[in-house]
């Protein structure tokens, strides 16, 4: 795979398990024989607090800022202090997957971005260097070590720094609860990528020959419903109930409106794109994030539910998979028509 498939979970309401659902997702391809970075993009820290432990992510954080730094901010300081193009960062391997470390200062650096996308339009090449450094810094990543996929583990927001992950990843999935806020924050959800999207052509439009820009075509994968209730073997009535109404405002408020402007941004609208279902696993959640493990293979005694949730990811997983081929196929085809 010349270039690894760029993935980003998000969705701007908070409480949908967006870390959880990367880094299992992740798992569950390096377990069926993938390579995979997962890039923690959210200055919460929470993937890199999830796979290391404690006192290693005190150490990177204190050493952020030294020379040998390993975290994103090391990688992007240059571009912030305006004293070259991002710093090369090797990733950290944690439970079979490669990480690049997040860190608080890259809410710094999302400031930054927001003056950068400003002035991106007056067509300033060290704003476009910032805008997509990012973006290089993971295409270099690729280039050495040839990832499979690369995961972008976005923060709950619609603010400058998920702006240029989403631009720059390939496609992109809606982790959702199934409760009342989630349905309500699907109506800005398609709205504002399409924005982002229609801005990014435009100073793709006017920037010098010599600028990189982002690639601005992130289609929407599909969505995941998770941490809803089961009475048996079936979904609650109350969880069944906004799950229908999740399900038609994918297809009004993202696929349609994605649509609107590249039918290969997204699924028909009379498509369910779900990738798969994780129901109410609480318990066995935390001691995979205590013990930095995927939710499978976490200690305690529920073996049931540990088997089902790997079968869970497992198919979502291949789900991924074949559809990213799919669309890969269908993007290249319709280039050369």
């Amino acid at each position: 795979m010349s270039r690894p498939v760029r993935i980003a979970l998000f969705s701007h309401k908070g409480g949908v398990g967006k870390t959880t659902l990367t880094a299992n997702i992740a798992f569950a391809l390096a377990q069926s024989g993938k390579s995979v970075l997962l890039v923690d993009s959210d200055p919460q820290c929470n993937l890199t607090s999830y796979l290391l432990s404690d006192d290693v992510v005190d150490e990177l954080l204190n050493n952020a800022n030294k020379p040998n730094g390993q975290t994103i901010w090391s990688a992007v300081r240059p571009v912030f202090d305006n004293v070259g193009v991002g710093r090369f960062v090797e990733p950290i391997m944690a439970a079979d997957v490669a990480l690049l470390p997040g860190d608080i200062r890259l809410s710094e650096f999302e400031e930054f971005l927001g003056d950068a996308w400003a002035d991106s339009f007056k067509r300033r090449l060290g704003a476009l260097l910032a805008t997509s450094s990012i973006s290089d810094m993971v295409t270099r990543l690729s280039r050495e070590q040839g990832f499979d996929f690369v995961f972008y583990d976005t923060g709950p927001n619609i603010g400058p720094l998920n702006r240029v992950l989403l631009l720059d990843s390939d496609y992109f999935i809606v982790p959702v609860a199934c409760d009342l806020f989630s349905v309500r924050a699907l109506g800005t959800l398609g709205q504002t990528i399409k924005k982002w999207i229609l801005d990014a052509r435009t100073i793709a439009s006017i920037a010098p020959d010599s600028a990189a820009c982002l690639r601005a075509t992130p289609a929407f994968l599909g969505y995941v419903p998770q941490r809803f209730k089961v009475y048996g073997q079936t979904m609650t009535k109350e969880a069944n109930f906004y799950l229908r109404r999740i399900e038609s405002r994918m297809g009004s408020d993202i696929s349609a409106v994605l649509r609107s402007i590249d039918r290969r941004l997204a699924p028909a609208r009379s498509a369910n794109p779900v990738l798969g279902e994780i129901s109410d696993i609480a318990s066995l959640v935390q001691r995979a994030q205590r013990e930095g493990v995927p939710i499978w293979r976490c200690s305690g005694s529920d073996r049931q539910a540990k088997v089902a949730t790997e079968e869970s990811f497992g198919k979502i997983a291949a789900c991924l998979v074949e559809k990213s081929q799919s669309l890969v196929s269908d993007r290249t085809e319709t280039s050369e028509e």
